[in-house]
């Protein structure tokens, strides 16, 4: 079984960027444990980070019958793209979206997301184990 997890803008800066919120592990450890946790479940998983919009998009439509699962960060494209929305419906590929944070106790703006629209599921304020959570879930949800 193979899963794409997608990352949107600033996760690179991990670590760097507002650690009260999002603590003070890296995007490398954050993709060291989504490495660590597909060899011991058996799944093969792609990790991917895009600052760009248009380039998560045509991640999402390279995935077409590729990969089995989405695990999706959109960042702050959460709240503003209709494109991600509109890529994952196009492929028809079960997703589940993730944030670090708790996005429902933060600004105004963060509480709209597109993509839940089309998400089987929505993980947010797990820190990195959310991620884990999701590729679980999905995992889980294939097998049956």
């Amino acid at each position: 079984m193979k899963f794409l997890v997608i990352n949107g803008p600033n996760i690179n800066m991990l670590g760097i960027r507002e650690p009260d919120i999002y603590g003070n592990k890296t995007y490398k450890d954050l993709c060291d444990m989504l490495l660590s946790h597909a060899e011991k479940v058996g799944i093969e998983i792609e990790l991917f980070q895009s600052n760009h919009e248009g380039a998560i998009v045509d991640k999402i439509q390279e995935a077409y019958g590729s990969v089995d699962g989405i695990v999706i960060n959109p960042a702050a494209y959460t709240h503003t793209s209709v494109a991600l929305l509109d890529a994952l419906k196009a492929v028809g590929i079960p997703a589940v979206e993730v944030h670090i944070s708790d996005v429902s106790k933060r600004e105004d703006y963060r509480q709209i997301s597109f993509v839940r629209e089309y998400c089987e599921k929505t993980i947010t304020g797990h820190g990195f184990m959310g991620y884990i959570e999701a590729l679980d879930y999905l995992l889980g949800a294939i097998e049956k």
